[in-house]
């Protein structure tokens, strides 16, 4: 049974940092490329930054590019994502999710994702 748990959220000022974790289980996490997803109240939800399993090729969302930046450590099994120079705008809940390597379709689609996680509230005040 696979397993993401995500943990890190909170309540930050504007202008503050947070580490998102996104802990896998049940999975041979090497096989899979990582991504992050948010979703505000009333909204869509959005993709926000991905890794691939073996060469560490990132992609951002413009909205996050130089403040957000996402790692993993496979030996983890986790993926991580910091969060910089927050802003109320990145208030949502965020989600991590798995996509198997071999599956066709893009790292910035979610329905092009396997497994997600529950998510973690991130809260940015003013």
């Amino acid at each position: 049974q696979v397993q993401l748990v995500e943990s890190g959220g909170g309540l930050v000022q504007a202008g503050g940092s947070l580490r998102l974790s996104c802990a896998a289980s049940g999975l041979t996490f090497s096989d899979y490329a990582m991504g992050w997803f948010r979703q505000a109240p009333g909204k869509e939800r959005e993709f926000v930054a991905a890794i691939k399993w073996s060469d560490d090729t990132t992609y951002y969302a413009d909205s996050v590019k130089g403040r957000f930046t996402v790692s993993r450590d496979n030996a983890k099994n986790t993926v991580y994502l910091q969060m910089n120079s927050l802003k109320p705008d990145d208030t949502a809940i965020y989600y991590c999710a798995a996509r198997w390597r071999y599956r066709y379709g893009s790292s910035r689609e979610g329905n092009d994702y396997n497994y997600w996680g529950q998510g973690t509230q991130v809260t940015v005040s003013t």
